[in-house]
């Protein structure tokens, strides 16, 4: 029970430590190694809830496969030019309302309290005890959250196409 405990404020620490690290430093090397750290906190928060499979995408994907492009672009991409180039285009109106749709979800959701957050009856899935973690997963993915994960599939293609389009241009 104290070991428990003890890894998550662990856990928690690195996660929180990484994030602020992430976003205060200066090199953007350092940034990434930080967000490493983060991710693997995050990571550690995941085993100790006994989501072995997320524990284990979370290495290998996120800390493994995207911070390493990542580390990769940073040191291919010149910082100093790009440090130079203008960084804002002055969309101010679309950040305003986008922070004004955001602070009336969290409103909403604070006023509601604890009754905006109540999931409905999953039912036709079997009992945890009858299938593994991952099985579970799969199923409410695949049955349930069907429509938003292809959204984010197809948001993320377009946002692979756009980069490539937007990279395309510049050389």
């Amino acid at each position: 029970m104290v070991i428990d405990a003890v890894s998550f404020y662990l856990f928690a620490l690195m996660v929180l430590g990484g994030g602020i690290l992430t976003i205060t430093r200066r090199n953007a090397v350092h940034s990434a190694i930080s967000l490493i750290v983060s991710l693997l906190g995050v990571a550690g928060l995941y085993l100790l809830q006994g989501a072995e499979f997320l524990f284990a995408v979370q290495i290998v994907l996120y800390v493994g496969g995207i911070m390493l492009l990542f580390l990769f672009v940073i040191m291919l991409v010149n910082l100093d030019m790009a440090a130079k180039e203008r960084q804002f285009n002055h969309q101010w109106l679309v950040a305003l309302v986008a922070v004004a749709l955001v602070g009336a979800q969290t409103g909403y959701f604070l006023i509601r309290g604890q009754g905006a957050f109540r999931i409905a009856d999953a039912g036709g899935i079997a009992p945890p005890s009858a299938l593994g973690n991952t099985e579970i997963l799969a199923d409410a993915l695949f049955s349930k959250y069907l429509l938003p994960f292809e959204l984010v599939s197809v948001l993320l293609l377009v946002a692979v196409v756009g980069s490539v389009v937007m990279a395309k241009k510049r050389i």
